[in-house]
């Protein structure tokens, strides 16, 4: 059955499965101390549900085995005609991937149903109490990196993650988690240019340029906007420089461009509406995209160039 999924997922455009245990996932304890220091700024919806993130069966009664699946985003930097940025996974030109996800898991989900009927599934997608890196781990996908994001070997961490919850009685499929293999590279660390990420695999997520410019509800100010570069919304700088994101850079080279900055600053709900409402860029809005252009362009004038490195 597994190979099978396996087989199905790689039809469907995922690049990588595995599968694990249903069962108190790797790094929960360190979790709880990072959410009871305070270090997730003001994501209170991260505090909520601890008894579920401990124990994922709550989410699923009779949950057996979690399948992770891995999708890929595009490694081209979406960039303006006037030489602003916006993070990769932000994919302006397509619709929001947790619907593209969600459909492509369904087809998956509708597999398992049909080799095990009366079985139930669950779909997650970067929504549910679920720690989401811990469980790929765990099925062997990958490592955590210095940078607290799953690295898969060959590949990188330009990706999306999927889960697929279910109580069919899977094969047994143990799995190893993979060892670290950053060694002695800093380069993540050294690169964040807001130092929010202060220590291998500890990051004050109150300091990330990806929280201030997406889910901060405050003003973008100044000394922030210093930090942003070029880039209106999120932050890649981590994984930009990271080596395994160096795989295969050049295998992508279509542009991706998006409306001048001064055409979304004319922008109203509408238009924003019309032009990325079924897209990621729905989550920050247009409000604070507007927040964050006027906040850069209040600096002295920059190197565009600096920010059209694309790996």
């Amino acid at each position: 059955m597994i190979s099978d999924l396996i087989e199905k997922a790689k039809g469907l455009g995922f690049i990588s499965l595995g599968v694990s245990r249903a069962e108190t996932p790797p790094f929960f304890d360190q979790f709880s101390k990072w959410i009871c220091a305070g270090r997730h700024g003001e994501m209170s919806w991260l505090e909520r549900h601890m008894e579920i993130r401990q124990h994922p069966r709550r989410l699923l009664e009779g949950c057996n085995s979690i399948i992770s699946l891995v999708y890929p985003y595009t490694k081209i930097k979406p960039c303006t005609p006037d030489g602003f940025t916006i993070a990769r996974y932000s994919e302006p030109k397509k619709n929001d991937y947790h619907r593209r996800l969600r459909q492509m898991c369904l087809a998956l989900a509708e597999s398992i149903s049909e080799r095990y009927p009366k079985t139930n599934s669950r779909i997650c997608i970067d929504s549910a109490p679920l720690l989401e890196r811990s469980f790929a781990y765990a099925s062997g996908i990958g490592f955590i990196g210095k940078n607290n994001s799953l690295i898969i070997p060959g590949y990188g961490s330009y990706f999306f993650l999927a889960e697929i919850l279910t109580t069919a009685p899977l094969p047994a499929y143990e799995t190893s988690p993979m060892e670290n293999l950053c060694g002695q590279c800093k380069s993540c660390i050294e690169a964040c240019p807001s130092g929010a990420l202060e220590a291998p695999f500890n990051l004050d997520a109150a300091k990330c340029l990806s929280y201030l410019t997406i889910e901060h509800k405050g003003p973008t100010d100044r000394s922030v906007a210093m930090k942003m570069g070029r880039c209106f919304i999120g932050c890649d700088i981590c994984q930009e420089v990271c080596p395994y994101n160096h795989v295969n850079a050049q295998a992508e080279s279509e542009e991706i461009m998006l409306p001048s900055t001064e055409e979304i600053l004319n922008m109203d709900d509408r238009q924003f509406s019309d032009t990325f409402g079924d897209t990621a860029l729905s989550r920050p809005g247009l409000c604070k995209i507007k927040q964050n252009i006027l906040a850069i362009r209040s600096l002295p004038s920059r190197d565009p160039g600096q920010e059209k490195t694309i790996y």
